[in-house]
C-alpha cells in the first residue's frame, strides 16, 4: 500500500485495482489519496464499494455481470438492502470460482459449462482442474441460485475438455 500511496502522487496515475483483500489497507488508500479505487477481490466488492471504491475488475463478473452492475447501482443510490441482496446471491458463485483453483481456470471451466466459450483450456503454466477440483466447483455451482443473466440449469461441465494446459500451435512443429 505504500506503493499505492507513492503512485498516487504521479500525475498520470488516476486509478488502481487491488485484489489483496485487506479492508483496512483499502481504507488507508481511499483516505490518503484521490485515486479511483477498483476492487479486484470478488468476495469483498460490496465492502469495498461501501467505503468508497468506484467499481470492480473481477473474475466472476465475466460470468455474471448483471448482478454486479445492480450492486454498484444500488450502492450509488444508497440502497444497501438491494446491494446486500446481490452480494448474497453472488457469494456461492464467487466461492465456486475463486476458492478451489485459480480464478481464470474456474471461470473458463464454468463459462464453457454454460456454453458461452468454445473451450475451457487455459494457457500454461495454468492447467485445468483436477477431477476432485472440478467436483468441488460443480458442487458449489449447484448452490448458486437465480442470477440475472445466467441460467445455471444449463450448466454442463466437460472435465475432459478442461484437463491439462493448452500448448500454442506453432507452425512447423509437432505441437
Amino acid at each position: 500500500y505504500e506503493t499505492f500511496l507513492r503512485l498516487a502522487k504521479h500525475p498520470n496515475i488516476l486509478a488502481v485495482k487491488d485484489a489483496k483483500g485487506d479492508s483496512s489497507e483499502v481504507s488507508r488508500v481511499l483516505n490518503q489519496t484521490d485515486l479511483m479505487y477498483f476492487s479486484g477481490d470478488d468476495a469483498n466488492v460490496l465492502p469495498h464499494l461501501s467505503i468508497g471504491a468506484v467499481g470492480l475488475i473481477g473474475v466472476t463478473a465475466n460470468i455474471a455481470p448483471a448482478p454486479y452492475r445492480a450492486m454498484i447501482d444500488a450502492v450509488n443510490a444508497g440502497d444497501l438492502t438491494t446491494a446486500t441482496a446481490q452480494h448474497k446471491k453472488l457469494e456461492p458463485l464467487v466461492r465456486a470460482t475463486m476458492n478451489h483453483v485459480p480464478g481464470t481456470v474456474a471461470a473458463k471451466y464454468i463459462l464453457h459449462g454454460l456454453g458461452r466459450i468454445s473451450t475451457p483450456r487455459v494457457r500454461l503454466p495454468l492447467v485445468g482442474p483436477e477431477e476432485w477440483e472440478a467436483a468441488l466447483i460443480e458442487d458449489e455451482i449447484a448452490l448458486v441460485g437465480a442470477l440475472d443473466g445466467v441460467d445455471f440449469s444449463n450448466f454442463r461441465p466437460d472435465r475432459n475438455a478442461a484437463a491439462g494446459g493448452a500448448l500454442p500451435k506453432i507452425a512447423g512443429t509437432t505441437r
